[in-house]
């Protein structure tokens, strides 16, 4: 494909509209001879002479005038363009698009959604809540909301939460029929069910602490579902014990639907993060947003710390 000699265009029409090439050369802030120089260059790279040039003046040829007819409005709707591109990348107004899990938005997202909308009245914000990562980039998301052990390396990636509490749970129900573990080893003797990730086909991991020591469990699964919110469900339904995010089922546990099991046990799992493709760290609205959940963080962390102390 034929390169277009697009360089040197603005020096051409800044003549034509000024009248000469120093009073281009003043209008653009450079010197005479460069403009005189620029101008060569094109023409050169065109093959054709632009101008009649007198010591007092220049005068468009045949070529320029073409040149400028067709230049000059092409020219107009470049600048605009460029002028909307950037005040779009300041503008404190406008769509913000994010992927994240359900897990992510009630962890993350849902106990600040609040207050950043109020504090920024003109960001909207669409959300798709996807269990499966997703290629953000291609599917035109400006950030995204996962887990630290998500992430892809070519991303930007901000912090955004302390670790995440985890869970085993299950329904009164279930429970009377069958007891409540008093060990994680009593779980390879009950009905589990468990989440396979979607993205790499793997069921997730159950994981304890004990005396210190991180310990993986692999239980055998009597139900398994690609999402976290069908485990919730199912345990709702009394079909067996679930492990998760606890943020996930607060309010089943408030109502008493679930029951929280093995709690000396339980593990944190990681951080969520807040994470966008480095060419989208200018957009000032993901930049508005990337702020504010990193002072919520440090105003949980100090809150955290104060309750620690007084305890």
């Amino acid at each position: 494909m034929e390169r277009i000699p697009t360089h040197g265009i603005e020096v051409f029409l800044t003549i034509v509209r000024e009248g000469s090439m120093r009073a281009a050369a003043a209008a653009l802030g450079v010197g005479a001879s460069a403009v005189s120089l620029q101008l060569k260059a094109l023409e050169d790279r065109l093959g054709i002479e632009l101008f009649f040039r007198t010591t007092r003046s220049v005068e468009l040829t045949e070529a320029g005038k073409i040149l400028f007819e067709a230049a000059a409005p092409a020219h107009r709707d470049l600048t605009y363009a460029f002028k909307k591109t950037r005040e779009m990348a300041r503008s404190t107004t406008g769509t913000l698009r994010l992927s994240l899990s359900r897990g992510a938005y009630m962890a993350a997202l849902a106990p600040v959604l609040k207050a950043f909308l109020a504090e920024n009245p003109g960001i909207k914000l669409e959300i798709s809540w996807d269990e499966e990562l997703v290629d953000i980039n291609r599917q035109g998301f400006h950030g995204g909301i996962r887990m630290g052990d998500a992430l892809s390396p070519d991303m930007i990636a901000v912090r955004i939460t302390p670790p995440i509490k985890s869970v085993f749970f299950a329904a009164p129900s279930y429970l009377q029929a069958f007891g409540a573990p008093e060990h994680p080893r009593d779980l390879l003797d009950h009905q589990c069910i468990r989440h396979r990730h979607p993205t790499s086909g793997k069921l997730r991991e159950w994981r304890v602490t004990e005396d210190g020591q991180d310990i993986s469990i692999d239980p055998p699964a009597r139900l398994i579902f690609d999402s976290a919110a069908g485990v919730i469900q199912a345990a709702r339904e009394g079909h067996g014990i679930g492990w998760s995010m606890k943020a996930t089922m607060a309010d089943h546990l408030k109502t008493g639907e679930l029951a929280t099991l093995l709690e000396p046990f339980a593990r944190d799992l990681p951080p969520f993060y807040l994470y966008f493709p480095k060419q989208n760290k200018r957009v000032e609205c993901l930049r508005l947003l990337v702020n504010f959940m990193k002072t919520q963080l440090k105003e949980r962390q100090r809150s955290n710390a104060e309750i620690a102390a007084e305890r």
